[in-house]
């Protein structure tokens, strides 16, 4: 059963800061490259100029964005937004590394974030699994709600390693979530349904502070994400 807490709107800032930073991962606004003017912008999304003042001042506050004085907001490139310098994602290879790297990395987060979350921390993934909640029942897809969701776990484990690994990350586990997604869209609904309930049961298991719940149900579902990409058939990577 959802709770209350999962059924609480996310604030209109937030929609429009997730919203913007996808596009800029995604390199619908290229780095160096001016973002479009406050009035487009809050048109396109439906808000005030300072709810998306708000938004805007998130990114400029966590260097993925910069103001120049009368010109506009600007895109910074992406490699200055991580401490942590990961090779570009190029071939399925790099792909199915990622996917090693984050079934090892995201399952202890889980655990950990099962045994260590506050009611805020909970609430914040709850929102993601909301935001997914409402893509499904759209037959969509959001990445960013999808990258929101795994993210507010990282940083319910209470350890900035986890959560910075996670943010470094970031392009590299998109590309998989983009590619995954494309993937669902080809099954309807059934597929989206299918990773909204492995979502929910991983929320389920950080709620009830039951770490191995959370850490296997967190597991399940990258194997499954994975394996949904790859068709079940993994790439052999021994070295030769």
């Amino acid at each position: 059963m959802t709770t209350g807490k999962t059924k609480s709107r996310m604030p209109l800032a937030d929609k429009v800061y997730h919203s913007l930073h996808a596009r800029i991962v995604n390199g619908d606004y290229p780095a160096n490259e001016k973002l479009p003017p406050e009035i487009q912008l809050a048109e396109e999304f439906g808000v005030s100029r300072p709810v998306l003042r708000n938004a805007l001042e998130r990114l400029r506050e966590e260097g993925i964005v910069h103001s120049r004085q009368g010109a506009g907001s600007f895109v910074r490139p992406l490699r200055q937004n991580v401490p942590l310098g990961f090779a570009k994602v190029e071939t399925l290879a790099d792909i199915q590394r990622c996917y090693e790297f984050r079934i090892n990395l995201e399952t202890e987060a889980a655990a950990l974030a099962a045994l260590r979350h506050n009611d805020e921390a909970l609430t914040e993934i709850g929102r993601a699994l909301e935001l997914l909640r409402a893509a499904t029942g759209s037959l969509q897809h959001r990445e960013d709600a999808d990258f929101m969701f795994h993210g507010a776990i990282a940083k319910a484990s209470n350890n900035q390693y986890f959560e910075a690994t996670f943010r470094a990350l970031r392009d590299h586990v998109n590309v998989g979530m983009k590619l995954h997604g494309e993937s669902l869209m080809n099954d309807g609904a059934k597929g989206l349904e299918d990773v909204l309930a492995e979502h929910a049961r991983i929320y389920d298991g950080i709620r009830a502070r039951d770490p191995q719940v959370a850490r296997d149900e967190m597991r399940l579902h990258l194997e499954h994400s994975r394996d949904r990409l790859f068709g079940g058939g993994l790439l052999d990577l021994s070295m030769r």
